[in-house]
């Protein structure tokens, strides 16, 4: 009946402790997540003080994994986790397998039911999707061979646990059953699951990219926002009451779905900010469930949880990344990027709960578990280099590991990148494609510079896919979008467009990526000009300032003036207008005398 008046306390406790203990936990160099973990801990019921309400903030986490999943389903492609099945598929269900046995065996030993056991044993062998992304991201490995690795085995893990939570109530239920109904379940779980994923990209590959272009149409950024979040709400909802199967696992086909049209970019920059929100309530939900009075009581089985995660769970995972015949640091930067548990392993723990085959013993021992792996997994994970070059020293050690290496253990390319162009300067980004942008692009080809546009018009973008120009549909006022024009390795970016709201934001975050890159701004007024100038712009081209220099130009033609002379001019007027330094012109200029030609000649 109260929940209505905690939901505003409890959102505004947790999330200002999330701050203030993540911007601490990031200065001593560690991840915030830490922070947000303590910060469950401060608000929750175990600590003196501010005590949220745990339903709620378990709720609210919720939405924060569904969206973290469509975010992750958004980048993932079906052809990433075709090309490393080899290696992804049996390293997941090998170490799968490998951490339930010990974990069951350590949970037996520790006396708990043989059910709590197994339950036990799933939970550690998980590894958590928010921190494996978080740290691959952290470290640019996302878009590398081994990030394509760990982001498949992790999605062969969620499958496989998907598969367990539609299991546990049939064989740990009230009507648990014989071994011809455990079999009936399997089956029938694998029957709605494969007619779930049908269902999401047969109907979905048609409506929902029918459906966001439609919307999308209406120009209204609200509309786009709300679309996505139905659509990845509604599929996560509709799967879970329909078929039975986790919220994440439908969120995350959604996301598949909305990623292989010509959406995604837009649907990650537009619908996704309120993501790392939610996410952060997530950690801090996990917190608040701690007792650390608890953690003294049985610090044994806290040891060993950890053990297994930090320990057994990468040195299987090695053995076999090794024995697939792939390179010594693929091998570890694998097996330590998945050696930690999170948010699949509450998921499971909160099903052994409502079965009440769970002790509290066994599920704070986990929140440990994830609280201590959470926080040493990005540290750990620097070590890959480190560890590799000890191994390097020791030359038969060296040898026995590489002993089934089957691939070069060189840098990979990725051949869906294409050749990548080494002299920056032939490489440009154009923001727009109206007149201006039509004309600098075609200039910009004309001279050798193969320019990337991003733009908010689908139509258009479209049409620049068909003529064979690279096109990126999304607001440039998003990193993402930058970077995927690909700011970070172009030589200049003109902003073609004037008056959009947040340039100067977009000329911060490009000089951000991109230090050494050229940035040419095209703005209606004057005023504008220092504000964009201090903002990092190289050059800002004003509509007022370029009808008075045509207006000036043309008046000394008319008054005879020497060609010379208009150049002078032209440099003193720009200097003042533009506040550019005067520059030396170059003999060729006179002919040059359209504003319009000034204007785009600096890009080309």
């Amino acid at each position: 009946m109260h929940h209505h008046l905690e939901l505003i306390p409890t959102l505004t406790g947790g999330l200002a402790a999330a701050l203030l203990l993540g911007y601490i936990t990031h200065r001593l160099g560690l991840s915030p997540i830490v922070g947000y973990l303590l910060a469950g801990l401060a608000v929750g019921p175990n600590t003196p003080g501010f005590v949220a309400n745990r339903e709620l903030a378990e709720q609210l986490a919720e939405i924060g994994v569904i969206l973290l999943m469509f975010g992750v389903g958004l980048h993932f492609h079906l052809n990433d986790l075709l090309a490393v099945r080899r290696i992804a598929v049996p390293g997941a269900i090998a170490q799968c397998l490998f951490a339930t046995l010990l974990g069951a065996i350590s949970g037996w030993c520790f006396h708990y039911s043989w059910g709590g056991s197994l339950i036990f044993g799933l939970a550690i062998s998980v590894a958590s999707t928010v921190v494996l992304t978080r740290v691959l991201a952290d470290n640019n490995d996302m878009h590398t061979p081994v990030g394509h690795i760990a982001i498949g085995w992790l999605i062969v893990e969620d499958l496989f646990t998907v598969l367990v939570l539609v299991l546990l109530p049939t064989i740990f239920g009230e009507h648990s059953s014989g071994i011809t109904q455990v079999l009936g379940a399997i089956l029938l779980a694998c029957v709605k699951v494969a007619v779930l994923v049908g269902l999401t990209v047969v109907v979905g590959d048609r409506f929902i990219p029918y459906l966001l272009s439609r919307v999308a149409a209406t120009r209204s950024r609200e509309l786009f926002t709300l679309t996505v979040l139905v659509v990845a709400l509604g599929i996560a909802v509709g799967s879970s009451r329909l078929f039975g199967v986790s919220m994440a696992l439908g969120a995350f086909l959604a996301g598949m779905v909305v990623g292989r049209s010509e959406f995604s970019l837009r649907a990650a920059t537009d619908a996704l900010p309120m993501r790392d929100a939610f996410a952060v309530l997530f950690f801090v939900s996990v917190g608040m469930l701690f007792d650390p009075v608890q953690l003294l009581d049985a610090p044994w089985v806290v040891a060993i949880t950890v053990a297994i995660v930090l320990i057994g769970k990468p040195l299987a995972a090695v053995a076999i990344v090794l024995m697939l015949g792939y390179p010594v640091r693929t091998a570890l930067a694998v097996a330590i990027a998945l050696a930690q548990i999170g948010e699949f392993s509450f998921i499971l723990v909160s099903v052994g709960n409502d079965l009440q085959i769970f002790n509290a013993q066994a599920s704070n021992a986990l929140v440990a578990t994830a609280i201590i792996s959470i926080s040493l997994s990005p540290l750990l994970y620097r070590l890959v280099g480190p560890l590799e070059a000890w191994a390097i020293r020791r030359p038969r050690l060296w040898r026995w590991l590489n002993s089934r290496v089957v691939q070069p253990a060189g840098p990979s390319v990725d051949p869906a990148a294409g050749p990548v162009s080494t002299d920056l300067r032939h490489r440009a980004v154009v923001a727009g494609f109206g007149p201006v942008g039509r004309t600098v692009c075609r200039l910009l080809q004309e001279n050798g510079i193969s320019p990337c546009v991003m733009e908010m018009n689908l139509q258009t973008v479209r049409t620049l896919r068909q003529d064979g120009i690279p096109a990126v549909y999304g607001d440039a006022v998003h990193a993402e979008t930058l970077r995927s024009a690909g700011v970070d390795q172009a030589g200049t970016l003109i902003l073609s467009v004037a008056g959009i709201t947040g340039t100067e934001e977009v000329i911060r975050q490009a000089r951000e990526m991109n230090p050494a890159i050229r940035i040419l701004v095209r703005s209606n007024y004057l005023r504008e000009v220092p504000g964009l100038m201090q903002a990092g712009a190289s050059q800002v081209f004003s509509g007022e300032g370029e009808v008075a220099l045509s207006m000036a130009v043309a008046m000394l033609g008319d008054l005879g003036a020497t060609p010379d002379q208009i150049d002078r001019e032209r440099a003193r007027v720009q200097a003042d207008l533009f506040c550019k330094p005067t520059v030396t012109v170059e003999p060729t200029s006179p002919k040059n005398t359209d504003a319009e030609t000034s204007a785009t000649a600096p890009a080309s």
